[in-house]
């Protein structure tokens, strides 16, 4: 990147299916399994106003995109380490794509819901994310995948069912614009009180 705007990357980050910058000193490796992308647009004013201030809504063809978006997860250290009570588990979150008054765009997360308790105490209390204790399922064949989720702690209650069939691979030149804007997103923002936190994230293009 040049060095004249440190910022340049980030500010193209979701226009295309490649993160824009490397993460060289990563202080968490994650792996993120059986991913469903579930989305609904909104009208950008309704979504805007659940924002922290700092934080913009980012819109595509007009409309603010909110997702639920069930995964499985595999965590550990920068060099490889997982513990067992916090290293695999289920997980859904629900998201929308924002961006900051420097340009970078991202994700901010209205909730996330994992099946591990020592998962969620530590991204409540050292990310500053909204993680609630759930109970989890994940049931898979050859071509389907059920999710399932009841929150358990702490509130308000909530809970989802998804369930998908498995279509073909889309090869990388078919996906367009909006596939990469509701997909390929590179820095998460929390915040805590008035302060604002932005985390950057590198992985290679989604395989959809």
């Amino acid at each position: 990147m040049s060095g004249d705007d440190p910022h340049a990357g980030e500010r193209a980050a979701g226009l295309g299916g490649s993160c824009p910058f490397t993460v060289d000193r990563p202080i968490m490796r994650q792996r993120w399994e059986r991913l469903t992308f579930v989305h609904w647009p909104f009208d950008p004013a309704v979504v805007q106003r659940l924002l922290p201030r700092g934080l913009l809504i980012d819109t595509y063809d007009g409309a603010a995109w909110v997702g639920l978006v069930p995964f499985f997860m595999r965590v550990a250290t920068a060099a490889g380490h997982g513990a067992p009570w916090a290293s695999t588990f289920c997980e859904t979150n629900v998201r929308t794509y924002v961006y900051d008054h420097e340009g970078r765009r991202g994700i901010w997360f209205f909730s996330l819901d994992a099946a591990r308790l020592g998962a969620v105490a530590v991204a409540r209390t050292t990310y500053r994310l909204p993680y609630f204790w759930s109970s989890m399922r994940l049931l898979e064949t050859a071509d389907e995948i059920a999710y399932g989720c009841a929150r358990w702690w702490p509130g308000p209650r909530a809970a989802s069912r998804v369930k998908i069939r498995i279509g073909e691979p889309v090869a990388p030149g078919h996906l367009d614009e909006r596939d990469h804007f509701l997909t390929a997103r590179w820095m998460l923002f929390s915040a805590a009180g008035t302060r604002r936190r932005f985390a950057r994230a590198w992985h290679e293009p989604w395989p959809l």
